[in-house]
């Protein structure tokens, strides 16, 4: 148990390679190349001399002969020969040993196959049956370690846990290459000298997935492995043995073990990405930071197999040196280590990056590479240069947005960036700012634009001086060369430009009721082109009151109507009128000019009186009504002004009076307290105050009305005083008299058709017509033998002879039908004057009395319609009319019921 605690790792490992190598004799399995052990143990002198054989190392190369190659991964202390043996390249002391493994590499020089054996090497004073003896090859002991159960009983060194005692963990190299089973350590009870016992395990790896990689034999315990073990897929495995006796019953506590698998170095870094892109900028200083690559190994990070190093193999292109970049061999990290990066020589870097295991060793570490793709991005340095020293163009004159030169420019920085887009600005030649150049964005150049007139004849030619810069600043110690700077040399084109009038407009002054034929003023205008001999001829464009000429050669302008300064042409006392001036250029050309007239006034109009219409009460309460005037004219030929009445008609001033209010205010009023209605027009003279003073009559039209409670006219005065004109009354009288005319057309053919109706109902029987008619009688003021009339019979109706005494079969065309009267109360027979008589005498003092009615020199009629009345039926009145010169004695052959007509109408006047 105590040399469990001391190195039953290493005892473990030199017992598999002996197990290996006895394996090797008794079988016959398919050859496989590879060194007959992962891991040699070996115990050297304390001093060994320089070429001395250290030990020996056996390679199965399967038939290939002197193919093989074998290298050391210390040459400077051992060196290894053909057929494996080691020597002492130098002399060695026990405590100059290295401290990491030897690693031995044997390489097939056809296929390139690698393969590595650890040796570790051990001071010679460690125990002798570990480790192989100097310069012979490696004997490993046939004994398995044991594991004995703990007694139960006994104190023990080992270091108890909970209720179980720890067994130090058993390491086992990944990927061995068997034969397997292979016997790793037997497990013993000290009860099975009594007794026999049966011993298992159990746990992940034996009886648990994955199942079958350990077994152990139930009567010896000897625990093997299976299969090979792969550390990346499972680091360690947890075991429990048991020990029962052949009943099954436990005669040990179980103990755990734990198997540790051995990394091996069998899996080769991997980069995160195989292709990495980084940029720096131009011009870095060395020590920049570009950019890192990482990559990662499966196998154990804590051991060689896992610490990578990275290093570049190449840089293309190698300019301007091949050493361009440096990487961190640890964290991947790369930085520049030389100046010279310049991206318009090279725009890009490819690195190819590998990274090693075994800490970098080239000899036995595993590799793998990546590319490393690195752009140089761009910085301004590189100024704009003018592809020409001098650039030409021209323009005509008055032209303006016109493009007169492109200025061309290169740059080396990359196209479309701040640092190559150039910027224009002109430094000199241009005092005015007539010029200005843009950058046209697609082609980078400068166009020369004309964005102010130029006038040939005060310049003919213009020299710019042009400076081309990047939108961004120059990067820090560039210099812009004198290429960056050009000359513009413009000639400008003379052209036939437009005469002009100076002044424009020109204003003068004048006083209005200037007589024709009156000169004004000489509106010219001047050719500004000094250096064309031309002539130029004027015109009249707008004269709104067509009162101005122009003599066309001279421009002299007289009068051809008098100038009024009310006309409606002129506004705020201006009169505008434009001229046109033209030369025989070629092509001509023209300009114009505006000549103001400011009129003075003159008191040329009189005033008159506003408002001209207005209203007031018949008895008006105040019966005063405010006025002033109107003047065309302006202050002081305006007012103040003076009212006053005229002296006719004689009235005017005996029922009206004017009182002054204020200079251009008087108040008229009545001087008696009633004026029958009606429209009256008032004569006032207003008299205004320039300096020959003009006096006006003007009407005022008044309407006096009769008003109600407020003060205010009815509506049917307003209608009156509304002052209608003369059209407009025109019209209202052919409206009334159109409806007049529908009217009577209406009553006409209502009388037609009530005669045609009249004449139908003699052809019916009068007892067999029971409609209740009424007869309407539309006599309208007959002559004079119509107004013999006996008044005393409608006012005692009772008097009237009944209809039984009338005759029967006998009637006229207007007399009612016949019907038989209803029985209603008598009336009493004494004479009722309220009643009809006030009833006509009402009637006739309202027709006396209604202005709007016509005179009629007849008696009004009234038809009293009434059938209940007691006067009874009017149709026995004898009429004045005899009728005398006519036969009626026809009507007695049209039967009984005319036989009463023919008596009435055809016998004597009796």
């Amino acid at each position: 148990m105590h040399s469990l605690h001391e190195g039953s790792g290493l005892f473990l490992l030199a017992v598999l390679a002996g197990l290996q190598i006895a394996a090797e004799g008794r079988g016959t399995p398919p050859c496989r190349p590879g060194f007959s052990e992962d891991v040699y143990k070996v115990v050297v002198p304390d001093i060994t001399e320089k070429g001395h054989p250290l030990f020996n190392v056996r390679f199965v190369d399967c038939g290939r002969g002197g193919l093989m190659r074998f290298e050391c991964s210390n040459p400077s202390d051992f060196r290894i020969e053909a057929d494996g043996v080691v020597y002492a390249a130098r002399s060695i002391e026990h405590s100059t040993l290295p401290a990491s493994p030897l690693l031995i590499k044997a390489s097939d020089t056809i296929t390139q196959q690698q393969w590595v054996a650890q040796v570790r090497l051990k001071p010679s004073t460690h125990s002798s049956q570990q480790v192989q003896q100097v310069a012979a090859p490696p004997v490993m002991s046939k004994d398995l370690k044991e594991i004995v159960f703990p007694s139960r009983n006994t104190d023990s060194q080992l270091k108890r846990m909970k209720r179980d005692w720890v067994i130090p963990p058993i390491n086992v190299p990944e990927n061995s290459r068997g034969p397997f089973p292979q016997e790793l350590v037997r497990i013993r009870s000290d009860h099975d000298k009594n007794r026999s016992l049966r011993y298992s395990v159990t746990g992940p790896g034996a009886d648990q997935p994955p199942n079958g990689i350990f077994i152990i034999d139930p009567i010896s315990g000897e625990l093997s492995v299976n299969k090979p073990l792969d550390r990346e897929h499972i680091s360690n495995f947890h075991l429990r043995a048991h020990a029962v006796d052949l009943n099954g019953n436990q005669v040990e506590n179980p103990i755990d073990i734990v198997i540790n698998v051995i990394d091996m170095n069998d899996n080769r870094p991997e980069f995160t990405h195989q292709i990495w892109n980084g940029t720096v900028p131009e011009g870095s200083k060395p020590g920049t930071f570009v950019m890192t690559v990482t990559s990662v190994d499966k196998d154990d990070p804590k051991t060689a197999n896992g610490m990578l190093r990275y290093k570049i193999l190449s840089q293309n292109p190698e300019s301007p040196t091949s050493n361009m970049f440096t990487i961190n061999n640890k964290t991947g990290g790369i930085i520049t280590v030389a100046a010279g990066l310049d991206r318009e020589k090279v725009p890009q870097y490819t690195l190819i990056i590998q990274a090693t295991d075994m800490e970098g060793n080239p000899m036995y570490g595993l590799s793998n590479t990546a590319t490393a793709v690195i752009r140089v991005t761009d910085v301004n340095d590189n100024p704009p240069e003018f592809t020409a020293e001098t650039f030409f163009g021209e323009v005509p004159e008055n032209r303006v947005n016109v493009i007169v030169a492109n200025l061309t420019v290169t740059d080396k920085d990359q196209p479309n960036t701040p640092a190559w887009n150039a910027v224009y600005k002109i430094t000199g030649g241009d005092p005015t700012g007539r010029f200005s150049v843009p950058t046209d964005p697609t082609t980078n150049e400068g166009l020369v634009t004309v964005v102010k007139p130029i006038d040939y004849e005060i310049s003919r030619t213009y020299v710019l001086t042009v400076e081309a810069r990047n939108e961004v600043p120059l990067a820090r110690g560039i210099h812009s060369p004198r290429q960056s700077t050009a000359t513009v040399s413009i000639r400008v084109i003379d052209v036939n430009e437009s005469p002009y009038f100076e002044p424009n407009p020109k204003l003068i002054k004048l006083e209005e009721g200037m007589m024709p034929e009156s000169t004004l003023t000489t509106f010219t205008a001047q050719d500004p082109d000094r250096f064309m001999q031309q002539s130029i001829r004027y015109s009249k464009l707008s004269d709104p009151a067509n009162w101005l000429r122009i003599d066309p050669n001279t421009g002299r302008i007289t009068t051809i109507a008098i100038l009024d300064r009310e006309s409606p042409f002129v506004k705020n006392s201006l009169y505008n009128a434009t001229f046109m001036a033209s030369d025989n250029g070629v092509p001509p050309a023209s300009g114009t000019g505006t000549l103001q007239i400011y009129l003075l006034d003159i008191n040329d109009n009189a005033p008159k009186v506003f408002p001209q219409e207005t209203e007031i009460c018949e008895k008006p309460e105040p019966n005063a009504i405010n006025i002033t005037a109107l003047d065309g004219d302006l202050n002081p030929n305006a007012g103040p002004f003076a009212f006053e009445l005229a002296h006719r008609p004689a009235d005017v001033r005996r029922n009206w009076t004017i009182t002054r209010v204020s200079g251009d205010y008087a108040q008229v009023s009545l001087k008696i307290g009633f004026l029958e209605s009606g429209i009256y027009e008032l004569p006032i003279i207003i008299t205004d105050s320039g300096n020959l003073p003009m006096s006006n009559t003007s009407y005022l039209r008044i309407k006096v009305c009769q008003c109600d409670i407020n003060g205010d006219c009815t509506d049917q005065q307003h209608i009156m005083a509304a002052g209608l004109g003369t059209g407009a009354i025109i019209s209202i009288l052919l409206c009334i008299i159109i409806l007049l005319i529908l009217v009577l057309m209406f009553v006409v053919w209502m009388k037609r058709r009530d005669k045609e109706r009249q004449a139908k109902q003699l052809l019916i029987d009068p007892e067999d017509d029971v409609r209740d008619n009424i007869l309407k009688y539309d006599e309208e003021g007959g002559g004079e033998e119509d107004q013999d009339y006996d008044l005393s019979q409608l006012q005692q109706p009772d008097t009237i002879e009944p209809d039984a005494i009338k005759p029967v079969g006998i009637r006229r065309l207007d007399e009612r039908p016949l019907h038989p009267e209803p029985q209603y109360p008598m009336r009493s027979a004494a004479p009722h004057p309220g009643d009809i008589g006030d009833f006509i005498n009402e009637g006739l003092k309202a027709a006396d009395n209604d202005p709007t009615a016509p005179p009629y020199d007849s008696l009004l009629v009234f038809d009293y319609e009434g059938s209940g009345s007691t006067a009874g039926s009017l149709s026995s009145l004898n009429s004045s009319s005899s009728g005398g010169d006519q036969d009626y004695d026809y009507l007695n052959d049209w039967g009984p019921r005319f036989r009463k007509l023919a008596d009435m109408y055809g016998g004597s006047d009796d």
